[in-house]
């Protein structure tokens, strides 16, 4: 069963038929258009996110992977005086010192631990392969082969996987330190080594040293293709030291442990671990060396004192065996010797007291309380001695002499053998010092690389391009500012919007035909697709179009746009379709001199047109053509002028609308776009109303208004406007339904 036309309605939406609840809606975010924003540039929030996600996926694949080594350290907190003599136990309560985890952290990070690593692995001269930019190096991780890979795209001079380089010793010239060299390499195992600017510096073969004016190299292994080439360089020191510094990490695993983690992360898990577990040997060894520096200290002054010693006992023994050999046989009596044992204590206690002191001063002051405790037992000691020579002085000449050479050896013999003792019990001290840090967990490289996170790389990818999708819509809807729907014109103009025509599919593949060539006689959407949603808001226009001509002195209505490509010619011959169904007389009249197509769509030929009236060329009744729709004629513009301002000015153009409104109850005329041309200014002045077309999206408010004083100023006003090409596909979420576009159908 056909549908009646007088079911479907497109109510007119004047500037004060929204209601408070809608304009009190303004001041809240609408979901509704943002979705329908969303789904309108979804192909453009599509490409963007997948152009990302697709930058995302080749960063992940030519990232190069990086390793973690990692290790636990012990710190243990104890004191630091080991070895010491035992003479010095007694103070090590104020040598000693408990070790600080920040400090040994600091130490862990130190120019003395790291160049030592530094000198150890020979981390100043640098060689790798030189791969093709970009995709080379992931190229060449991805060769399984034991020999090295072929070469792609005929590029032999880059490494394309499977090469090796053992650099054991680079010295250049100091303008090149830091500098990279070119190595190439040659036929059975030769090569030579190029500056920066292709210069040969010298020449040489694996496994023997090369030298020359400015480069001395010692290549020890080389696997490569002939032509293949590699990087070298010789960095400084401290940079060498400041790139390891940046790759190692330590800190302490818990609060107040004593237990540091330290890591090292690089491209090559063996190097990563050979270096993590350099550096805890150095950090260890300086551990220890530090420990026992007091042991080292004591000791050697020790050694400096024995042969000083030694001399003065040879000397003592040497007297006192003169005098017995000059005097014959002298024995010492029992209270001289007991004399001579005082004696000999007080002199041995003395040296001791004066050694002990000498060790204090070279950490303490001579005000530090310990210092002056020795100074007063010194004082005590000697006034003792003071006592024992009053004594000699009483026993006969030749007894003091004998108990003074006698106590000269005695004195000089202990204290020899007392410096000696220490010296070897400083020896074993300082062989068996232990330090206070140890290694629990040695360096171990992880199995899988830390970094790049191929699966976060594409997740972020992802988010960004969303993110950066959004942006791009939100920066071209903030720079277009265009009309998108019908009561913006309405509240910006003041102007009736007399239809909303939803935007056609079907007559956008009716128009492809048409313009490849291929469309039939009568394909037009009034007739292939009666039922399409675009002719119910034309079929309303039809009903608001008979309001709008009430009062005017003629019939006529002018069809035109602000601009091309809005629809005019659309809405002008499917409206004098539907009105022609309806029992209407129409005749449309093709007044676009220019580039007028009308006729195509009724599959007319141009022939005899507006033109040719105006001429004098045509009669009306030869310019009036029938088309496939019946009570519908149209007038075609006949042969292109060109002047067609000038042609439509003529009062005989006027005469022919004139004459063709007794002749029709709806005469339809389509114009060209007011603002590119001033056709429609001329022509306006001549018909009943004025209708402009303007599409969804296409225009800024500006535009419009700008059309419509084009018409004023011309002496023509604008009825108002019919609002083509909108989408109510976007409309169903802006506003929970299709827009203000209503269907009512009957089904048989």
């Amino acid at each position: 069963m056909r549908r009646d036309p007088a079911t479907t309605a497109q109510p007119e939406a004047g500037p004060n038929t929204r209601s408070a609840a809608a304009r009190g809606n303004d001041d809240f975010i609408n979901l509704g258009e943002i979705i329908a924003v969303l789904l309108e540039y979804k192909w453009l929030i599509l490409a963007i996110g997948t152009f990302a996600v697709l930058v995302g996926g080749v960063v992940a694949f030519v990232s190069t992977p990086i390793y973690r080594a990692d290790a636990l350290v012990q710190v243990e907190d104890k004191k630091s005086a080991k070895g010491g003599l035992a003479a010095l136990r007694d103070v090590e309560a104020v040598l000693g010192d408990t070790t600080s985890v920040a400090a040994e952290l600091e130490i862990l990070r130190s120019r003395m631990i790291l160049g030592r690593v530094v000198d150890r692995l020979n981390l100043t001269v640098q060689a790798q392969p030189h791969h093709l930019p970009v995709f080379g190096r992931a190229l060449a991780r991805r060769h399984a082969g034991v020999e090295p890979a072929a070469p792609l795209f005929g590029l032999s001079g880059y490494a394309w996987g499977g090469e090796r380089i053992a650099v054991q010793s680079l010295e250049v010239a100091p303008y090149l330190m830091g500098e990279p060299l070119t190595l190439v390499a040659g036929d059975n195992g030769s090569y030579s080594v190029f500056d920066d600017a292709g210069t040969l510096l010298v020449s040489g073969r694996v496994g023997e040293p090369a030298s020359a004016e400015h480069v001395s190299v010692f290549v020890a292994e080389l696997v490569a293709r002939p032509d293949t080439r590699f990087i070298l360089s010789r960095i400084a020191h401290t940079s060498a030291i400041a790139a390891l510094r940046e790759n190692l990490e330590v800190r302490e695993r818990a609060r107040q442990s004593n237990v540091i983690e330290a890591a090292f992360s690089g491209p090559d898990r063996a190097l990563a671990e050979s270096i993590l577990n350099e550096v805890l040997n150095a950090y260890v060894r300086q551990n220890v060396e530090y420990r026992s520096a007091e042991a080292e200290s004591t000791l050697a002054f020790l050694e400096a004192q024995l042969p000083e010693l030694k001399g003065q006992l040879d000397t003592a023994e040497a007297a006192y065996n003169e005098y017995r050999q000059s005097r014959g046989s002298v024995d010492l009596t029992l209270e001289t010797q007991s004399v001579l044992r005082s004696v000999v204590e007080a002199d041995n206690e003395i040296v001791a007291l004066q050694q002990k002191r000498e060790e204090l001063r070279q950490r303490f002051t001579s005000e530090h309380p310990q210092v002056i405790a020795v100074d007063a037992q010194i004082s005590r000691l000697r006034n003792r001695r003071a006592s024992f020579e009053g004594n000699v002085s009483r026993l006969p000449e030749t007894q003091q002499v004998a108990l003074q050479l006698r106590r000269d050896v005695e004195v000089a013999t202990a204290l020899y053998t007392n410096l000696l003792n220490s010296a070897q019990q400083l020896r074993v001290a300082r062989a068996g010092t232990v330090g206070d840090v140890r290694v629990i967990d040695s360096a171990v490289t992880a199995q899988f690389p830390v970094a790049p996170r191929k699966a976060l790389i594409l997740l972020l990818s992802g988010v960004l391009g969303l993110l950066g999708a959004l942006g791009t819509v939100w920066a071209i809807r903030a720079l277009r500012v265009v009309v998108e729907d019908p009561q913006t014109i309405e509240r910006e103009l003041a102007l009736p919007v007399y239809a909303t025509v939803p935007a056609s599919k079907a007559e956008e593949g009716i128009e492809r035909r048409i313009l490849r060539g291929r469309g039939g006689k009568g394909e037009l959407l009034a007739l292939v697709n009666p039922d399409d949603d675009a002719m119910e808001s034309l079929r309303s226009l039809r009903t608001t179009l008979h309001f709008a001509l009430l009062g005017a002195e003629r019939g006529s209505v002018l069809i035109t746009g602000p601009a091309p490509g809005v629809g005019k010619s659309f809405v002008t011959k499917n409206l004098g379709a539907v009105l022609a169904q309806a029992g209407k007389r129409v005749i449309i009249v093709d007044a676009d001199l220019r580039k007028g197509h009308i006729n195509k769509a009724f599959g007319v030929p141009r022939g005899l047109g507006v033109s040719d009236y105006i001429m004098g060329k045509a009669t009306l009744e030869v310019i009036v053509k029938p088309t496939a729709v019946e009570n519908l004629h149209m007038v075609t513009t006949g042969l292109i002028p060109p002047n067609p301002s000038e042609l439509l000015m003529h009062p005989q153009f006027a005469n022919m609308l004139a004459a063709l409104e007794d002749r029709c109850d709806v005469l339809l005329v389509d114009a060209p776009p007011i603002l590119a041309v001033s056709d429609a200014a001329i022509i306006g002045r001549m018909v009943g109303a004025t209708l402009l077309v303007a599409r969804a999206g296409r225009h800024p408010i500006r535009e419009l208004e700008q059309a419509v004083k084009r018409f004023e100023h011309g002496g023509a006003a604008v009825k108002g406007f019919v609002f083509n090409g909108f989408d109510t596909r976007r409309q169903r979420h802006r506003f929970g339904y299709e827009g203000y576009h209503y269907q009512y159908k009957y089904k048989s």
